[in-house]
């Protein structure tokens, strides 16, 4: 999984020709926490399909706001630089990101 940031962001997700799935994600998020090793182990499974990427909102608050995040964790799938789909809040579990990262593989 690519740790990405606001300098790098624009050129990991948005400029990708590979569907992107990110993580929007803070310190004080206990539940965003505790999905980033399923993430990671998504990205084991998946990886070769798709692009997994994590950021820290707390570190790019202008950004999540441009990008329209309005609740973590926010697990998002970009495609040609445009969100296609997301799973937020108490419905970002396995078996629902898993379900969405499958729609596009």
């Amino acid at each position: 999984m690519i740790t990405v940031n606001k300098n790098t962001f624009e050129y990991e997700v948005l400029n990708s020709n590979e569907i992107v799935v990110v993580e929007f994600w803070s310190q004080t998020c206990e539940p965003c926490k505790e999905l980033l090793p399923i993430l990671e182990c998504l990205d084991k499974v998946y990886g070769k399909k798709i692009k997994f990427c994590e950021i820290d909102t707390k570190k790019a608050t202008r950004l999540a706001i441009k990008e329209k995040i309005v609740g973590l964790p926010a697990i998002v799938v970009y495609k040609d630089g445009k969100k296609i789909d997301e799973v937020i809040k108490e419905d970002a579990t396995e078996e629902n990101i898993e379900a969405m990262i499958k729609k596009y593989i």
